[in-house]
């Protein structure tokens, strides 16, 4: 996609941006909406958060590599970027908490080996300002992988190709 993009548009010469109200924001500031998503969430279900924190030993999203990414959004070491994970290490860390557990859980939404698989998954976890959301550009609403609503559809929907004039 990103090559079409360059080749179309001329490298350089586009972004991805994220409409927040009447202003855009970077990948990063996306990442930080995505990430807040997530802390309110474990507010909501600290149970969730502590059994995350007594089972994992870290999570990852589409790669074990993806662990090697740490606090840093903008280390994406394979061809799907992959926010989700680290959206939980750095929500584990702003709770003053590390992994204590054995397992490696991967994030994602289908059925994992660890019951916490799909529940953290950011197709399942609600975005926590929906009042921020654009309107559904295809009007598919229900028709995708993650739920209405999500931490997923919020990233989606406000999702949109910004060209340099």
């Amino acid at each position: 996609m990103f090559a079409d993009y360059d080749r179309l548009l001329g490298k350089g010469n586009w972004r991805l941006a994220w409409r927040i109200g009447d202003f855009d924001v970077d990948f990063l500031g996306a990442c930080a909406l995505y990430e807040d998503a997530y802390f309110a969430f474990f507010s909501r279900r600290p149970f969730v958060l502590k059994r995350l924190i007594r089972d994992a030993s870290d999570v990852y999203d589409d790669a074990v590599t993806n662990v090697d990414s740490g606090f840093d959004y903008a280390r994406q070491e394979t061809n799907r970027t992959h926010v989700q994970d680290i959206a939980i290490r750095r929500c584990v860390l702003r709770r003053g908490k590390r992994f204590k557990g054995n397992a490696l859980i991967q994030i994602r939404d289908s059925i994992g080996k660890h019951p916490l698989s799909m529940e953290l998954s950011p197709g399942q976890v609600p975005f926590h300002l929906p009042n921020i959301m654009e309107p559904s550009a295809d009007g598919r609403r229900g028709a995708h992988w993650y739920k209405e609503g999500s931490v997923e559809d919020f990233y989606q929907r406000n999702r949109y190709l910004q060209v340099k004039t």
